[in-house]
């Protein structure tokens, strides 16, 4: 019933091995059986390639669930708050947003060492290094940018102004706090001195741009955290992985999006985790900001300085990844935690890159 020492049986398995175990089916039956999720004998495996937070696929009679939880400990303040990120989707649900189903959340951290949720499993497909045969055409290649941009557009027209959502996040303020934090993750989570570092945070915060609107904002938004529908025509079924999420300048979002997506003939990032749009058929960047623009009207010249943002932040969390890495407190990490070593420099060279493109 084990994977090694990410999945084993029982607390008496777990507290033999050097590292925690990411998930004990004894405890995550005891928490099933307290919520009536399902009954019986637990099935579990992992699911997805996130290199930050893990999930599970948890079957057993009745129940067909997600467990999504932290890395093992230690984790830098204010990150991986599973029951936050539980939380804004339970409130985006009611507003048209398609989320998975909360089912339960747990914040004690004796139950499995971190605070964890459940949730329904969502049958769909996510876009990475292969299209599903239905998407395939080039028409439904090009609908399935379409339908990216157009469920980004429907997460940024949600009104934050009434309701618990407005709660989430204090949007003024945002792009000077997200320099702020990142810069102090860097210094909490690094192992390197990458001059550049530095230099970007002082062009970021030396150019930060006036916030035309607020939204609520993924924060990590890219066609990797799309689930598709496995029939028909391209149609968004799912928005997945909320942890970042919270109420900020929407262009963040669209300058994450167009940073991290694949384009023939532009240099590449480990960022871009979802390479098939660099064939033919889908939106190429520009496009995908133009569609966007097409319902806010927004002045998008400093899109460039929301480019170098984004590959910013990813080169500092990254770099947390791979100092956990390194110190072998990622047994999880394989290639991707190596890969970091000169993924890291490249993201902040193709960061610079954006800046210096800002008109």
């Amino acid at each position: 019933m084990g994977a090694g020492q990410d999945i084993v049986q029982t607390t008496e398995e777990a507290a033999r091995q050097d590292a925690p175990p990411l998930l004990v089916l004894e405890r995550a039956e005891e928490f099933l059986d307290a919520h009536g999720i399902g009954s019986g004998q637990v099935h579990a495996h992992r699911i997805g390639a996130g290199a930050s937070n893990v999930t599970f696929r948890i079957k057993r009679k009745g129940a067909d669930v997600v467990l999504r939880r932290g890395p093992r400990p230690p984790l830098p303040p204010s990150t991986h708050d599973m029951v936050r990120e539980a939380h804004i989707q339970s409130l985006l649900a009611p507003l048209g947003i398609p989320v998975p189903k909360i089912l339960a959340v747990c914040a004690d951290e004796h139950v499995l060492g971190v605070p964890f949720y459940v949730m329904n499993h969502v049958e769909g497909d996510v876009i990475t290094d292969t299209i599903p045969a239905h998407l395939d055409a080039l028409a439904q290649r090009r609908a399935t940018s379409e339908a990216a941009v157009d469920m980004l557009v429907r997460l940024h027209s949600v009104d934050i102004l009434s309701g618990a959502i407005a709660q989430i996040g204090r949007p003024d303020g945002y792009l000077k706090r997200q320099v702020q934090r990142f810069a102090a993750l860097w210094d909490m989570g690094a192992n390197r001195d990458l001059p550049q570092v530095a230099e970007l945070a002082r062009w970021l915060e030396a150019n930060r741009p006036e916030t035309q609107r607020s939204a609520v904002i993924h924060g990590d938004y890219r066609l990797g955290n799309l689930m598709y529908s496995r029939q028909g025509p391209a149609h968004v079924k799912a928005v997945l992985d909320w942890e970042m999420a919270t109420l900020g300048d929407p262009l963040a979002d669209l300058g994450y999006l167009t940073a991290t997506y694949a384009q023939a003939g532009a240099s590449s990032t480990l960022l871009e985790l979802t390479p098939v749009t660099a064939q033919p058929g889908y939106l190429d960047r520009g496009e995908l900001a133009r569609r966007y623009n097409e319902h806010f009207g927004l002045d998008l010249s400093a899109l460039p300085w929301y480019q170098a943002l984004a590959l910013w932040k990813a080169a500092v969390f990254s770099e947390a990844i791979y100092t956990r890495w390194k110190n072998g407190e990622r047994a999880d990490g394989g290639d991707f935690g190596a890969a970091l070593e000169s993924g890291v420099p490249r993201l902040l060279e193709a960061a610079a890159a954006h800046a210096d493109r800002l008109p």
